[in-house]
């Protein structure tokens, strides 16, 4: 299932709001809500699904927004970013405590509200896919907004869109680009194949040729020299070829 990123706008001066939710909507992005107080988002937070918060630090409220960078760390699994006029060593020190996934200075272009959004998610789903193991051999689990555990987020045009694992089939290496094939979609993603491997679940992608990466629970059918998934014909190495034959006989 694929839907654009949802975010949450959390900033008490409502002139600067509007227009953050603006910029984002002109993106493609959608907003959950627009709200200006702690106890609002955290209310947001427990009743909707949000994939990223954008937070002032300074807030309409007695708690600030490093309270509200706490409370998302301590309960939910997703990125947030600080949007504030203050940059000065202090704030800053006291805002890495919660650790956000970015920081934002005012004022800002929209150019530079896409491009720490896009760069905070990419992080954080690679820094999820990084601890994965470690929270499953813990016997944790991650229900709640965690929204980038089975997918990762591609863009097409201006939106972002978020895609099972389970429904990639194949990734095509194109010069600088990499094609990202589900059942009856492609997508374009500037990626080395390699680093793009990295992001994915090891027990089901695997790179079956220079060129190619599959998701082996896709495999229609095999030769010597290639496979078949959705009626397209995806050329093989030959350790990829024993790879597959020995786990077919095991």
């Amino acid at each position: 299932m694929e839907h654009p990123i949802r975010i949450l706008i959390v900033e008490d001066n409502v002139i600067i709001a509007d227009d953050m939710q603006s910029m984002l909507e002109e993106i493609g992005y959608e907003i959950v809500d627009n709200v200006i107080v702690y106890e609002q988002a955290v209310e947001v937070l427990k009743n909707n699904h949000v994939d990223l918060v954008l937070i002032d630090i300074i807030l309409a409220s007695d708690k600030t927004g490093i309270d509200l960078g706490k409370h998302i760390r301590d309960n939910y699994n997703i990125p947030f970013i600080f949007v504030t006029s203050n940059s000065d060593r202090a704030t800053v020190e006291n805002a890495k405590t919660v650790k956000p996934d970015g920081y934002l200075v005012k004022p800002f272009e929209q150019q530079d509200l896409y491009t720490s959004i896009e760069i905070a998610l990419s992080n954080f789903n690679y820094s999820r896919k990084e601890n994965s193991k470690e929270f499953e051999d813990a016997g944790e689990s991650f229900t709640s907004n965690s929204v980038l555990k089975d997918s990762i987020f591609v863009k097409k045009q201006h939106l972002y869109y978020r895609i099972q694992f389970k429904d990639i089939h194949f990734i095509k290496a194109d010069n600088v680009y990499l094609e990202v094939n589900t059942v009856d979609k492609k997508f374009l993603v500037r990626s080395p194949l390699k680093d793009y491997l990295e992001k994915l679940p090891q027990n089901k992608f695997y790179r079956a040729h220079k060129s190619y990466i599959v998701n082996v629970d896709h495999i229609d059918a095999i030769n010597s020299k290639d496979i078949v998934i959705n009626n397209n014909l995806i050329p093989i190495s030959k350790d990829f070829k024993d790879f597959i034959l020995s786990s077919m006989n095991s």
